[in-house]
């Protein structure tokens, strides 16, 4: 056990990826696991709480990170980093396409909030600050359809069910990010708060490794944990949700997705996006 604290404040969000990584540790599944007290909350919140210091170990997107590390070292394990799964840009079916909206400055954008990685992707991808709105990511899909928004966004599972909407995508900004970049696409990461210690911080790393591992292993045993939080999708919209965003590097970022983020971070720096000389610093 942790000697450090008796309990660890843990945040994470309720999507199913968050979920199934971390059940077998929220739920005391795994043996001489440290104990946590979970927080779920949208991941937007959870950037703004985390530039308060408020939980010892906290879900955040890439796009809050650069304003977090006077408080936060990053984990290794436990995050959000992969291939064909970054966010997506869409508006209503009439809409003009990318070229031509993107060139029209009163356009107004949906957004899952301003300091989430799918807004930084967006702001890269248009090459300067648009007009925006801010708002939680179940709700943009709603946005676009009724004119509140000219185009949004989508995070999460709205990217499975934004056509039953009659909407269409303008541009996947991950491909983008790809194409660009040919890197993966950093979306989100597990912080750890520096008041922890390094042996502290790199046994809740371990625990969460092995928290992933108990679920590809005895899924069984924790899908109805999962399931209890992704109430309002269906059970295939939850399952590719999983598939999407749970890969090798949800174990370990790797040097390639360190890569990754360093190299977000160098190009949103030189589009004035973030400050200068920000570094990742991964525990």
């Amino acid at each position: 056990m942790l000697a450090q604290h008796k309990s660890y404040s843990l945040a994470y969000s309720p999507c199913p990826n968050d979920t199934y990584i971390f059940a077998a540790l929220t739920n005391g599944l795994l043996d001489d696991a440290p104990e946590v007290t979970v927080v779920l909350d949208d991941v937007e919140a959870l950037n703004r709480a985390a530039r308060e210091g408020r939980y010892e170990l906290t879900k955040v997107s890439y796009g809050a990170i650069p304003y977090l590390l006077d408080k936060y070292r990053i984990l290794r394990a436990g995050g959000a980093l992969g291939r064909g799964c970054g966010p997506l840009l869409i508006a209503r079916s009439a809409a003009p396409g990318f070229d031509e909206i993107s060139k029209t400055a009163a356009t107004r954008y949906a957004i899952p909030g301003r300091l989430t990685t799918a807004y930084l992707l967006l702001r890269l991808a248009l090459g300067y600050e648009p007009k925006s709105v801010e708002m939680r990511f179940d709700a943009i899909v709603d946005a676009v359809k009724n004119h509140a928004a000219d185009a949004g966004v989508i995070i999460h599972e709205s990217r499975f069910t934004y056509r039953d909407a009659g909407l269409a995508e303008l541009l996947d900004l991950g491909e983008w990010w790809e194409r660009e970049t040919h890197n993966a696409i950093p979306l989100g990461a597990i912080l750890v708060r520096r008041d922890i210690s390094d042996s502290a911080a790199h046994e809740m790393d371990a625990a969460i490794r092995r928290s992933l591992r108990f679920a590809r292993e005895r899924e069984d045993e924790i899908i109805a944990y999962v399931r209890a939080h992704a109430f309002e999708m269906d059970d295939a919209v939850m399952r590719a949700h999983i598939a999407l965003y749970v890969n090798e590097h949800s174990e370990d970022v790797g040097a390639s997705g360190i890569g990754a983020v360093e190299d977000l971070f160098a190009r949103a720096a030189r589009a004035h996006l973030i400050p200068d000389h920000i570094r990742p610093e991964f525990v």
